[in-house]
This record gives structure tokens, C-alpha cells and sequence, in this order.
């Protein structure tokens, strides 16, 4: 099991200073935290669940039908940088109506032990992705294929990351696999590029689109097949 591996969350945090060249703090400020979330990729959210600190509420509500789409990630993927930018301003201005977001409860195989594998499945989380969810935006953005359990057996800590899933996670997430190796101590396959710019984009298309409702993120893939034509 990965539990007797993984360090207090001020060495965590400490890791991911490390790998942006940053000297770390703890217990970390807000000034640090939004710092180390520009240089690493991660956001403010991820960084909390690094340490250990307690994440808003707001946060972790969602419509749990909803979460990023197959389609929409294919088509942000194939847009040109102009549109992928129109399509994330779109996004940014999505606004659920009041009472169709609900807390999100993890289910019994959703509660993970600690270790670095749960963590990221958190960080999807927080995204809106689930097992399934998760399996197919990876598969998407970094051609690494894997299915929903596999997923699951990486969060529960019975399947080890090893570099190839970390590729995955690192696209998923949109951040350089260098810092996720930083995080994990898993070693890279190779000292590849960081993600593209499409990927990097999308990344933060899956994040902008959270707390959107599911008719809501059909209308976005309809949108962004229609940048798509133009």
C-alpha cells in the first residue's frame, strides 16, 4: 500500500516548492499559495488538499451529471488557440441557476486512505470527474488509455503511479509532469515537453466549467462545435 510512503503534507508542500524553485513556508499563506499555483499550474484548491487544510464549501458543489464531456474536450483540443479562447470566455460566464448544484458526497469507494494517488483523484474531484469521468478526459489529453477501475485502484492506493500515469495525470490536470514527479517521487519516462498549449487550455476549460450544469455544458460542446465550423 502507498500510505507508509507518503509524507506530512509540509513536505508535500515543500516538494512542490522545490520543483519551481520556491522556498517553502509553513504553515503557508495565502500570498504562497497563490504563488506556487501560478508557478506550478495547480490551483489554490489543489494546494489546500496538499496540505491538508480545509477547502471552501462552495467548492465541492456540483451537478453530478454534468463534469467535462468527451465532446467538449475533443473539440477544445481541435480548436485554434482563438477559439479555445473564446470558448473558455463562454465558460467563465456560465453561471448555474440557483439550487441545481448540490454538495458533492464521496461515495463508500470514493473514500480513499491518504497517499498520493487519492490525492490526485481528489484534485479531479474537485473538478467534477469522477472514475469514469477522469478515464476519458486522461485518454483524451494524453493518449494514455486506462479504464474507470484502474482509475479507482490508483485512488485506493492498490496500483501504483508509475511515470506512465503520471503523464496522464499531468495533462489532465494541466501541469508540467516534472512537478507531479517533484510531488509523487515517481520517475518521469523521459525529459519530455511540458503539455501543449491545446492541453494546457483544456485543462483549464475542465476546470472553468466545475460548477455548470449538465444542459449548460451540453450547450458549451455545442458551442465549441460551432467554433469549430467557423
Amino acid at each position: 500500500m502507498e500510505t507508509s510512503t507518503y509524507p506530512e503534507p509540509d513536505v508535500r508542500l515543500a516538494r512542490l516548492a522545490g520543483a519551481v524553485g520556491l522556498s517553502a513556508t509553513w504553515p503557508p499563506t495565502d500570498e504562497f499559495l497563490d504563488v506556487l499555483a501560478e508557478r506550478t499550474g495547480l490551483r489554490t484548491h489543489d494546494l489546500l488538499l496538499v496540505a491538508d487544510l480545509p477547502v471552501p464549501d462552495t467548492a465541492w458543489l456540483f451537478d453530478e451529471r454534468a463534469g467535462a464531456s468527451g465532446s467538449l474536450v475533443s473539440c477544445s483540443l481541435d480548436l485554434p488557440a482563438a477559439g479555445r479562447r473564446l470558448l473558455r470566455v463562454r465558460a467563465r460566464s456560465t453561471t448555474a441557476p440557483a439550487g441545481t448544484l448540490t454538495p458533492w458526497e464521496p461515495r463508500p469507494h470514493e473514500r480513499y486512505p491518504p497517499g498520493f494517488g487519492s490525492l490526485l483523484l481528489r484534485m479531479l474531484a474537485l473538478r467534477n470527474l469522477n472514475w469514469l469521468g477522469t478515464a476519458k478526459v486522461m485518454c483524451l489529453m494524453s493518449g494514455v488509455c486506462k479504464a474507470a477501475s484502474t482509475i479507482g485502484a490508483v485512488g485506493r492506493g492498490v496500483k501504483p503511479i508509475d511515470a506512465e500515469m503520471l503523464d496522464g495525470f499531468a495533462a489532465t490536470l494541466g501541469v508540467p509532469v516534472a512537478v507531479l514527479a517533484e510531488l509523487t517521487g515517481v520517475r518521469r519516462s523521459v525529459a519530455g515537453p511540458d503539455p501543449a498549449p491545446e492541453v494546457v487550455d483544456t485543462a483549464m476549460l475542465v476546470w472553468e466549467i466545475r460548477h455548470v450544469t449538465r444542459d449548460q455544458e451540453s450547450q458549451l460542446a455545442e458551442y465549441a462545435r460551432t467554433l469549430g465550423r467557423d
